[in-house]
């Protein structure tokens, strides 16, 4: 599945370079029309995630889209994930509030519990090999497959982005998603660097979800071909014309 990515800041639709250097902003109106036809949409809220306020009426917004959302940034508590899925959101991701003092924390992810195990994505950030929590700036003594192993129990699913690669265009890890993929059987989406027709057929064979962002931003991927495949109206993507 084929999965654009909505992040938002300050009011806006943003792409970061690694989560750090902003290198574009767009109206949300404008990319939710951009999006219309695929089944799937992830919103994260990058101020919430920084505990630097918030974007809920966007985010809001976007779960009375038509999507299947999936809503990430700021879930600290099950209040904040009742809140996301009252507002229609389909999933809600667990971040840096599932990793504290160097290592999972199942108390947080046992507290979810009640929402249906179905309805909690955990986001595993990596660089360098490890896990990166708070905003990717905190490195734990913890691995992307220890997460993932010990996690399972506790969510519906998994969300790998390859920070070292994010936002760069340049490929994401197939390996690390191959590794990953092998570790377990829940669903599994990858996102971080991803830019190619390659990729996504690539991970599609290895059955994990293609998340994007710059590259469909920046039409370095072609969002008609793209909306076609993920629709089922055509058989393969062509990248865009340079």
């Amino acid at each position: 599945m084929i999965i654009p990515s909505i992040d938002l800041q300050n009011g806006r639709v943003v792409q970061l370079v690694q989560g750090e250097r902003l290198a574009l902003e767009r109206d949300l109106d404008a990319m939710l029309a951009a999006f219309a036809g695929f089944p799937c949409l992830q919103v994260i809220d990058l101020d919430a995630a920084k505990g630097d306020g918030g974007n809920d009426a966007l985010v809001r917004r976007c779960c009375e889209a038509g999507f299947e959302v999936r809503v990430g940034g700021g879930i600290r508590s099950r209040a904040r994930a009742e809140q996301a899925l009252a507002w229609g959101a389909a999933q809600v991701i667990a971040g840096s509030a599932a990793f504290t003092g160097g290592d999972l924390n199942r108390a947080f992810l046992e507290s979810l519990a009640p929402l249906g195990a179905g309805r909690v994505i955990l986001a595993v950030d990596a660089r360098q090999g490890q896990v990166a929590s708070q905003g990717w700036l905190r490195m734990l003594p913890l691995t992307p497959m220890e997460a993932i192993r010990q996690a399972a129990a506790h969510c519906g699913g998994f969300l790998y982005t390859h920070v070292d690669a994010e936002g760069l265009q340049q490929g994401t890890s197939l390996a690390a998603a191959a590794a990953l993929r092998a570790a377990t059987s829940l669903p599994l989406a990858i996102a971080g660097g991803i830019a190619s027709l390659a990729e996504i057929e690539a991970l599609d064979a290895l059955r994990c979800d293609a998340v994007l962002g710059m590259a469909l931003y920046t039409g370095k991927l072609d969002l008609e071909a793209l909306r076609a495949r993920a629709t089922g109206g055509a058989g393969r993507v062509q990248r865009s014309p340079t």
